[in-house]
């Protein structure tokens, strides 16, 4: 069975990358074909989440093992085949390529094409500039040190601002989920 798998990026608009995989290749070779439409090296500690319909993570699958307890399943690429994770149309995953920034490309399983099968991993499509593989934090550092921000008192869009009456203390959740920050 082959898989066609819809990358994109929320960083580049039009990058759109499309892998057809064999349903038993493992998440390493899926991870080594996604590099490779990129354009990226292979030097960072990337991992797949399995995710459902809201982009809500449930499953990792690491490029390494890193040792979880013995409760945990623990999925590593070289070991888990993208069938024994993922099985219908429409599956989503995410894949952090750049672990220090915890940047992703979406991806969903457009296609299922039973009673066929490929040997290697084709990019089927391939549209648009890849995203850098990590960030420059010397470049960023230099610009942003080109580009200071003058911290006035007009900084907040509101000249009678008094930044002595802020009461960082004072500040209440709006009791929204406290684990939005982990959504894509």
């Amino acid at each position: 069975m082959i898989y066609r798998f819809t990358i994109v990026s929320d960083e580049v608009d039009d990058f759109v990358r499309e892998i057809k995989i064999d349903s038993d290749a493992t998440f390493l070779d899926f991870h080594k074909a996604i590099l490779a439409s990129c354009g990226y090296k292979d030097d960072q500690m990337t991992s797949f989440f399995i995710c459902d319909e809201d982009w809500e993570k449930e499953k990792e699958v690491t490029l390494e093992d890193m040792g979880t307890s013995s409760d945990e399943d623990a999925w590593i690429m070289k070991d888990t085949r993208l069938s024994d994770l993922v099985e219908e149309e429409k599956q989503r995953l995410l894949y952090v390529f750049d672990p220090l920034t915890d940047r992703v490309f979406f991806i969903e399983l457009s296609e299922v094409l039973p009673g066929k099968s490929l040997d290697k991993p084709v990019c089927s499509r391939k549209h648009g500039t890849a995203p850098k593989q990590s960030v420059d934090f010397d470049e960023m550092a230099k610009n942003n040190a080109s580009n200071s921000l003058d911290l006035d008192e007009n900084f907040y869009g509101d000249q009678s601002f008094d930044p002595e009456e802020f009461d960082p203390d004072g500040f209440e959740m709006d009791g929204g989920n406290s684990n939005d920050y982990d959504r894509y």
